[in-house]
């Protein structure tokens, strides 16, 4: 299985950066108060780019056999990937006030893009790694 890593990595990686990209235009359209935020259409199509984007790292997870609370940095990675799903899921329906939903997108934003700092650091730190060596 180690044969296709590459071509399970680029999934993975192209997977990250569709979410990502939905979510940030999802979250662009709540600001904008459009009601097209949860429309079907989007959401399965968030559903369908996030189960690959999970198959995919489950697959990466078997053939390296890294795993969380073993690695530290995929530990953190998998923390993080429940804040911003619930950060998220607030932000995109569930909180109850406006204020509520910006503040949990904006923080949701930063959660993601930490996330991806640790995955390409493969530090705990991910982005502030850096700054404390």
């Amino acid at each position: 299985m180690i044969e296709f890593y590459p071509q399970i990595k680029a999934v993975h990686i192209i997977s990250v950066l569709l979410s990502g990209s939905l979510f940030t235009i999802r979250g662009l359209l709540m600001l904008m108060r459009s009601r097209t935020v949860n429309v079907p259409a989007l959401r399965y199509l968030s559903y369908t780019i996030d189960t690959v984007l999970l198959i995919s790292a489950l697959v990466l997870v078997a053939i390296l056999h890294a795993y969380p609370f073993q690695q530290h940095w995929l530990t953190v990675k998998v923390l993080l990937l429940v804040v911003y799903i619930v950060l998220g899921t607030l932000a995109l329906k569930r909180a109850r006030s406006r204020s509520v939903q910006v503040w949990c997108y904006l923080a949701a934003l930063c959660v993601f893009a930490f996330m991806v700092s640790v995955a390409r650091s493969h530090n705990p730190l991910g982005l502030f790694a850096a700054l404390l060596s």
